[in-house]
C-alpha cells in the first residue's frame, strides 16, 4: 500500500466514525434529555467531546500527509501523536465533568426515574460503537496509525462506559434512581483508565520509543543475510505517524571500495522497504568490521 492509499484509507476510517459519532450523539443528548436520564445525558456529552476529538485527528492527518520539506525533513508524521496526546486530554476531561455532575447529584440527592427510551439508546451505542471500535481497530493495526489508534480507543470508551450507563440506567428505571447517577460515575474510571492508555502510547511515540525487539530483530536478520555486510553494529527505530525511521550501523569489509559499499547499502533499504512497508526511511553508516577499538560518537 503506497503512501496516497494509507492516509486515504486512514481519512475513510475517521471520516465514517465521524457522522456515526453525530447520530449517537444526538441520539443520547435527545433521550437522555426527554428520558430523564443523567448517565445517557451524560454519556451525549461526552459523544460531543469525541466531535473534538475526530476533529483534531483530521487535521493531524492532514498535516501528516504532507511530505518532508526543508524546515520538516523527517516530514509531519508526528502530528497524529500529538493529535492522540490531545485526545487523550479530551477523554480525561470528559471523565472530569461526568464525574463532577454524578456527585453533584448524588449530594444533593436529585434523582429522577428514567423512561424507556433512555434505556433503548443506551443498548444501541452500545452496539454501534463495539462495531465501530472492531473496525477501527482494524485499519489502525493494519496502517499502524497512532491517531487511528486513538479513535479506535475512543470508541471502545464509548462501548465499555455505555455499558455502564445501561445498567444504571435499568436499575434507575426499575425503582433504583441512584444507580443514574452512580453509573454515570463509574464511567467517569473507565474513561480515565482509556485517556491514560492514548496518552502513554502517544507519549512514547513522541519520545521515540523503540518499537518491539522483534521488529528490530527481524530487520537485523535481514540485513545480515545481505552479501557484503558482516554485521549490524547497532539498530535504532522511532515512530513517526504511520511510519518507521530506522537508524541502522553496520560493519562491512574495510577495503571494499566507496561505490560497492553504497550498491550494498542500497540493496538493504530495497528488501526493507519491499518486506516492511510501514517503513518510511533507513538511514545506514558504515562501519570497517576490523576496527575492534571502534567508538561512535555522541552526545545522547
Amino acid at each position: 500500500m503506497d503512501r496516497a492509499e494509507r492516509f486515504s484509507l486512514a481519512g475513510k476510517v475517521i471520516a465514517f466514525g465521524f457522522w456515526i459519532n453525530a447520530f449517537l450523539m444526538v441520539m443520547k443528548l435527545l433521550a437522555g434529555h426527554l428520558g430523564n436520564s443523567e448517565a445517557v445525558f451524560a454519556d451525549g456529552l461526552e459523544s460531543a467531546c469525541d466531535f473534538v476529538a475526530i476533529f483534531f485527528t483530521l487535521i493531524a492527518l492532514k498535516i501528516g500527509r504532507r511530505p518532508f520539506d526543508e524546515k520538516h525533513p523527517y516530514g509531519h508524521g508526528k502530528a497524529e501523536s500529538i493529535a492522540a496526546v490531545l485526545i487523550s486530554l479530551i477523554i480525561f476531561l470528559t471523565g472530569c465533568g461526568i464525574i463532577y455532575s454524578a456527585v453533584s447529584t448524588i449530594l444533593h440527592k436529585e434523582y429522577t426515574k428514567p423512561q424507556l427510551i433512555a434505556v433503548l439508546a443506551a443498548l444501541v451505542t452500545i452496539i454501534i460503537k463495539e462495531a465501530l471500535f472492531r473496525y477501527t481497530r482494524c485499519a489502525s493495526t493494519r496502517l499502524e496509525s497512532p491517531a487511528l489508534s486513538a479513535i479506535a480507543q475512543d470508541h471502545r470508551k464509548d462501548a465499555v462506559t455505555s455499558v455502564a450507563t445501561l445498567i444504571g440506567v435499568v436499575g434507575a428505571y426499575l425503582g433504583a434512581e441512584l444507580l443514574d447517577p452512580l453509573a454515570a460515575g463509574l464511567t467517569a474510571f473507565f474513561i480515565f483508565h482509556i485517556a491514560w492508555q492514548t496518552f502513554s502510547g502517544a507519549a512514547d511515540d513522541l519520545m521515540d520509543c523503540q518499537p518491539p525487539q522483534t521488529f528490530n530483530n527481524a530487520i537485523t536478520k535481514l540485513a545480515e543475510e545481505v552479501p557484503g555486510i558482516e554485521h549490524v553494529h547497532e539498530i535504532r527505530c522511532r515512530r513517526s505517524g504511520q511510519y518507521l525511521i530506522i537508524d541502522m550501523k553496520m560493519d562491512m569489509d574495510p577495503a571494499m571500495s566507496v561505490k560497492e559499499s553504497h550498491a550494498i547499502t542500497a540493496t538493504v533499504k530495497r528488501l526493507i522497504f519491499e518486506q516492511f512497508d510501514r517503513v518510511g526511511e533507513v538511514m545506514i553508516h558504515v562501519n570497517p568490521h576490523d576496527d575492534v577499538g571502534h567508538e561512535d560518537l555522541s552526545r545522547l
